[in-house]
């Protein structure tokens, strides 16, 4: 599942980039989101944009006064987001499997970024972004919000994608260790086809001691 979203995202990268690369000035409400989530991460460590694309929201958190770096599957994506944004980390890795030790962040923004994950991979990616943050470091989610109990597939114009109940997926993050702060949801933009849903998460302590020391109380 990986390498095949990885070649659909690098098969339209360019195209991806300039549809997207001002996507934010439409979009007030996540503009408050990501400003609010800036507040909560400013000078508690570096920030990761994962799934960050062309980086066009790694900037966006750079000029909010982050230590902010991207990391995407896509070669390609990588490639554009270092022409675009020169003065910035961008580097190629997996959300499963981050190039980053223990503990070492103090936010992870995934805006849209584990749509494509299939739902009995998703702990895993969860429990990673755990892995990385500090104890008490925030997670910015952004998914597809779905209704009832359970995850869909549905139809994604770049690869298959699944909606996510708000609840179900904040109960899977729960598990990976984190507590919920809030969340956001918006009905579909003109153009749009899913509603928008975001949760903010932040990481418990006792998730940490487990996973510096595992099989220990």
């Amino acid at each position: 599942m990986t390498d095949s979203v990885s070649h659909a995202y690098d098969a339209v990268a360019a195209l991806y980039a300039e549809l997207f690369s001002d996507m934010l000035e439409t979009l007030p409400l996540e503009r408050a989101l990501l400003a609010a989530f800036a507040e909560l991460v400013r000078d508690r460590g570096p920030v990761a944009d994962v799934g960050c694309g062309p980086g066009q929201v790694t900037a966006h958190l750079h000029a909010l006064g982050l230590d902010t770096f991207g990391v995407d599957l896509s070669a390609e994506m990588v490639a554009l987001a270092r022409r675009a944004h020169p003065g910035l980390r961008f580097d190629e890795g997996s959300m499963t499997a981050l190039d980053l030790g223990d503990g070492v962040l103090g936010g992870v923004l995934a805006f849209f970024s584990t749509i494509h994950t299939p739902p009995p991979e998703l702990p895993a990616v969860g429990a990673e972004f755990r892995r990385v943050l500090a104890p008490g470091g925030h997670l910015l989610l952004g998914f597809l919000a779905g209704d009832g109990p359970l995850p869909r597939e549905v139809d994604h114009k770049v690869a298959p994608a699944y909606e996510w109940p708000p609840d179900a997926l904040a109960d899977l993050l729960r598990e990976a260790g984190f507590s919920e702060v809030g969340r956001m949801e918006r009905a579909p933009h003109e153009g749009e086809r899913f509603r928008s849903g975001y949760l903010l998460m932040r990481a418990n302590p006792a998730t940490a001691r487990r996973i510096r020391e595992p099989g220990r109380p």
